[in-house]
């Protein structure tokens, strides 16, 4: 939601279970009916994680899988992927070794937790070194007949972004009465209609509506560092967003309370112009609310070191997830 300026790593490594439909997913993807689970402490979900990370990097394709929910969706440089991509990768994909740190659960409801950390590695991909980081991490995990199992995941190279310039003197204009803000338009269960209602408010630079449209304790996560509500409001109102475009719409029902949803957006006026999004909408006290968003580039490694926006570490690739 604050901008486009997020990059990730290979597609390929962060992605798994069963594959997805090119079709907009929020009338096939439907969650599966759970029975009570204990709610997961957060060393419990580090475990989870952390034990993903195994599998892949210790090629154990069967367990990795299983670390998985079936309708799991990860967002990377060039879209959403499901687990094949992420098996034909594994091959390819070498890490000695891997450090995290900043782990940082939060509760979506009582059948969703989201997880975020940072992660440093150390290997190569297909012979070739992969940069140090560190990388932003996200992964949501959701109760499934009893077990807590990885649903989303998301990754961001992070990086020191250069200051904005100056803003440029006009003239001062006559004081005119202020006109009021367009009331916000009500949110419902449909995550990609509401998310639509965020890129409208900033079109129309309503920051109140924006506002009203975040939960409390709303989580951005971008590569220049993680953001709380008031930080995300103040963010969005330092780029122009108005012209936008939206496509490749992916929507994942958590459980009746929660859900995800993903797409592609276009700013012509942005460099990079094109990004992947995601957001997490969930029920509260009547009224469905984002929890969390997440942006990723569009941008292929051999891009990423660029004048406008250096990298914290030297890039020529990046790793994907649970190496």
């Amino acid at each position: 939601m604050k901008r486009l300026l997020v990059f990730v790593c290979f597609v390929v490594l962060a992605v798994a279970c069963a594959p997805m439909s090119n079709e907009n997913t929020s009338n096939t993807n439907k969650a599966t009916e759970t029975k009570a689970a204990a709610p997961p402490s957060e060393a419990d979900i580090i475990a989870k994680e952390k034990g993903a990370w195994d599998a892949f990097r210790h090629k154990d394709a069967d367990a990795f899988k299983k670390t998985m929910a079936p309708e799991y969706i990860g967002v990377q440089w060039d879209g959403t992927h499901d687990v094949a991509s992420s098996l034909a990768a594994m091959k390819d994909a070498e890490l000695t070794d891997v450090t995290f740190a900043d782990w940082k659960m939060t509760t979506i409801d009582k059948d969703a937790v989201l997880i975020t950390y940072t992660a440093t590695v150390k290997g190569s991909y297909k012979g070739k070194p992969i940069p140090d980081g560190p990388y932003r991490e996200a992964s949501a995990y959701v109760n499934r007949n009893g077990e807590w199992t990885n649903i989303y995941y998301q990754e961001t190279l992070a990086r020191t972004m250069p200051p904005p310039p100056p803003p440029k003197e006009t003239p001062k204009a006559a004081a005119s009465p202020a006109t009021p803000m367009a009331k916000a338009a009500e949110t419902t269960s449909d995550a990609e209609a509401n998310e639509k209602l965020v890129w409208d408010s900033f079109k129309t630079k309503n920051y109140d509506a924006f506002a009203s449209y975040l939960a409390n304790d709303f989580v951005e996560v971008e590569e220049d560092g993680v953001y709380d509500k008031a930080g995300s409001i103040k963010g969005v109102q330092a780029v122009d967003l108005k012209d936008h475009e939206l496509t490749e719409w992916k929507t994942v029902k958590f459980d009746d309370d929660a859900s995800l949803v993903t797409y592609k957006v276009k700013i012509p006026a942005m460099k990079p112009d094109t990004g992947y999004h995601s957001s997490i909408w969930i029920k509260r006290d009547n009224k469905w609310v984002a929890i969390f968003h997440m942006g990723t580039p569009a941008t292929e490694p051999k891009a990423m070191a660029s004048p406008e926006m250096k990298p914290s570490a030297e890039t020529k690739a990046s790793p994907g997830k649970k190496m």
